[in-house]
């Protein structure tokens, strides 16, 4: 009995987890896939209708509006941060004193949750109660940054807070990165007299090339999976200003009670997420086995 035990504790020990895995995860994705070929409204109907969820998902002006949001969202969202990130990380990188702390300074918002960083930007943003109140107060009567209540400008507002919480995260990636770059390499390049600009942009750069993969793929599934910052930075609005992908599910799961058109639109934020990670997946395995 102690030998069995002991050549299969391990299985033991992870068995409920693989289970409530196998059964929380993919079997609610099963679940979701099933009802998104359903006629389900309120509640769930497990009679196939085909793909009439989807068609009626593509016909939706707003769903349109949320995957626009979503591209946009996502691009501003991802090359700012990433540009931002690397900036940060080479100016740590030259070992500057306060490293220690400007270092905790930026990492600081990745330990917020997304609703603490919309709460606290919705402050800041408010016209009536943070910037634009509080430059008003000092005296510039006409200073004016609306955009947290403007249609056209909403989106943007929610991009300045995902970026102020996430780019720190990919200065730490980044910086990770630079400090694994070979020293000799770089020795050598100064020797020759190349300019340190140069020595960054043609060495030390492309050797990171996994490294801005990896960021790119955890902040595009960021972005695709963005509800609770903009529930509580715009709540999805003004109008339909700010919606993305998850607040609309959101929206027909709990709003409309129609929960066909929900989980139509979850497979389509799924398809999108396997798009991505899928070909970072299989690079990563063809190099390990190459």
């Amino acid at each position: 009995m102690s030998d069995w035990l002991e050549n299969h504790l391990p299985k033991v020990v992870l068995a409920p987890s693989f289970i409530a895995i196998l059964i929380f995860v993919y079997g609610f994705i099963g679940w979701t896939a099933w009802v998104s070929f359903t006629r389900s409204k309120l509640l769930p109907r497990y009679e196939l209708k085909g793909t009439i969820q989807y068609e009626k998902l593509m016909a939706s002006p707003r769903w349109d509006t949320a995957m626009d949001n979503l591209f946009i969202f996502g691009a501003l969202f991802i090359v700012i941060a990433m540009v931002l990130g690397l900036m940060l990380a080479i100016f740590l990188d030259q070992q500057v004193r306060t490293e220690g702390v400007i270092r905790t300074i930026y990492l600081y918002p990745m330990a917020l949750s997304m609703i603490v960083t919309g709460t606290a930007w919705k402050w800041i943003l408010n016209p009536g109660l943070g910037l634009e109140a509080t430059v008003r107060g000092w005296g510039f009567e006409t200073f004016t940054f609306d955009w947290l209540v403007n249609p056209d400008y909403a989106l943007y507002t929610v991009v300045i807070a995902a970026v102020w919480q996430s780019s720190g995260f990919v200065m730490a990636l980044f910086l990770a990165g630079l400090r694994s770059v070979d020293g000799e390499i770089i020795k050598a390049a100064q020797v020759d007299g190349i300019p340190t600009w140069r020595i960054y942009t043609a060495i030390i750069i492309p050797s990171m090339a996994p490294i801005f993969l990896s960021a790119f793929i955890v902040l595009a599934h960021l972005a695709i999976k963005s509800f609770d910052l903009v529930i509580a930075l715009t709540g999805g609005g003004p109008g339909y200003a700010t919606d993305l992908p998850a607040t609309y599910m959101y929206a027909m799961a709990f709003s409309r009670g129609d929960i066909g058109q929900a989980a139509s639109s979850a497979m389509i934020m799924m398809a999108v997420v396997f798009t991505i990670v899928v070909p970072y997946l299989y690079s990563e395995l063809r190099a390990k086995n190459d």
